[in-house]
């Protein structure tokens, strides 16, 4: 048995999924994708027999200079041996909070956390004890927010959630303000916030985000808005900045450090405050974890925001992501299939669409499009650029993709069945496995 099979044996035994996010498990992938890394370099990974792709992964987006970048792996490594994690508040805490809030005007405070879920979930918390009201509107377009009830409860894999929970999140649609409208008329002064990405391979009309603030300007709500993939890939204040817009509360997380584990809320201070002592209000139990500001994530995100500003690390994403959707769509239309296969979405982050002979958006086809890329080396479950994905990374892909297309263009002609090698991927919200 190889490594690979091996451990992807143990990993099902030993932890839930085999993975310890839901879309790293084997069943958001091909059955030909590496069931186990072992590890990365720039935009590279190795599974455990010893084979090399090209990563577009890049950690769920988490990795955005290259793996194993050294000035950042150095500066991680200088952490730890200051002691990575003190009894008191460290130094590099301190810059890391200065260096963020010199940044980004809109971030006058900041809390430090070590996933997504839990800064904006604080945030929730936030926003509820600083207007007391109940109600939390999010958009319904948006995949994830966070593994908490208040996010879960309102979506299909709402398992293990008390029904108590599940009414005090309302759904709202992107671009279409009239829907927001609607649920600030039906719950006058009940709504706390209102939760949504900045853009996601969709991104906002017509002033959607800033007549989204003038709504909950007057209707009393607090604008979080979560940059989780936007921040420091659309620009390095995030998708805020290249938007136009300033929000009550901010997350992030993905982009922060380089694959690190550090995310951060951060907003109004006389909101962020509400978590303080130095206030005579009723104390709000914000975020108090052990780990929360882990030296070494921290000093790698002190780090990262050098590389970023020397290196011109989004617009190396711009770039690089601009020329990958063009090559792909050329290859599509060259082959015929253009109605069928697609990059679409904002060049630092673009996103594929695959549809069947009828037209219809497609898992079977995007299972068979990843399938073939992997045959070629390339990992691209999505599309995730790096400073590491330059000229010769983007020759390869679009090699690699021409390929995978012809096959793709044979499965339209012949049928998915006669290419697609196993079962289709699953989206990870699903009732049933």
């Amino acid at each position: 048995m190889s490594l690979n099979r091996e451990y992807q044996e143990k990993a099902h035994k030993f932890i839930p999924a085999g993975a310890h996010t839901y879309s790293r498990a084997d069943d958001s992938y091909p059955e030909n994708a590496p069931p186990v890394l072992a590890r990365g370099k720039g935009a590279y990974v190795w599974d455990l027999d010893g084979n090399r792709y090209l990563d577009y992964g890049m950690a769920l987006r988490a990795v955005t200079v290259g793996y194993d970048y050294d000035r950042i792996s150095q500066a991680a490594i200088a952490q730890i041996h200051n002691g990575n994690n003190l009894t008191r508040a460290s130094k590099i805490e301190v810059e890391a909070a200065e260096a963020i809030t010199s940044l980004i005007p809109w971030v006058e405070m900041v809390k430090f956390a070590k996933n997504g879920s839990n800064v904006t979930t604080a945030a929730i918390k936030l926003a509820r004890a600083f207007t007391g009201r109940k109600f939390v509107a999010k958009c319904a377009q948006h995949p994830f927010f966070s593994f908490d009830d208040w996010f879960i409860g309102a979506c299909a894999m709402d398992a293990g959630v008390p029904n108590d929970y599940k009414g005090l999140t309302l759904n709202f649609d992107f671009n279409d303000v009239s829907s927001l409208e609607k649920l600030f008329a039906a719950h006058p002064g009940e709504i706390a916030a209102v939760i949504l990405e900045p853009a996601t391979t969709e991104e906002p009309r017509q002033n959607f985000l800033q007549r989204v603030k003038e709504l909950c300007v007057k209707n009393g709500a607090i604008l979080i808005l979560d940059e989780m993939i936007t921040g420091f890939r659309w620009h390095l204040l995030g998708a805020c900045q290249h938007y136009g817009v300033v929000p009550d509360l901010v997350t992030y997380g993905k982009g922060m450090a380089n694959g690190f584990s550090v995310a951060a809320l951060g907003g109004r201070r006389d909101i962020m405050e509400l978590g303080g002592i130095h206030h005579s209000s009723e104390r709000v139990f914000l975020i108090s974890t052990t780990h929360g500001a882990e030296m070494c994530g921290l000093g790698a995100f002190v780090e990262t925001l050098k590389v970023y500003q020397e290196l011109d690390v989004v617009g190396s994403m711009w770039r690089s992501g601009r020329r990958l959707t063009e090559g792909m769509n050329a290859l599509a239309a060259e082959l015929g299939i253009a109605e069928h296969f697609s990059f679409d979405g904002v060049p630092c982050s673009p996103n594929f669409t695959t549809r069947d002979r009828a037209g219809n958006v497609s898992l079977e086809f995007r299972t068979l499009f990843v399938q073939e890329m992997l045959k070629q080396g390339v990992l691209m479950p999505w599309v995730a650029l790096c400073q590491a994905h330059q000229d010769a990374e983007i020759d390869f892909t679009l090699e690699a993709g021409r390929k995978s297309l012809q096959t793709y263009r044979r499965a339209l002609e012949e049928g998915i069945d006669t290419c697609l090698e196993g079962r289709p991927i699953k989206p990870v919200f699903r009732k049933k496995n």
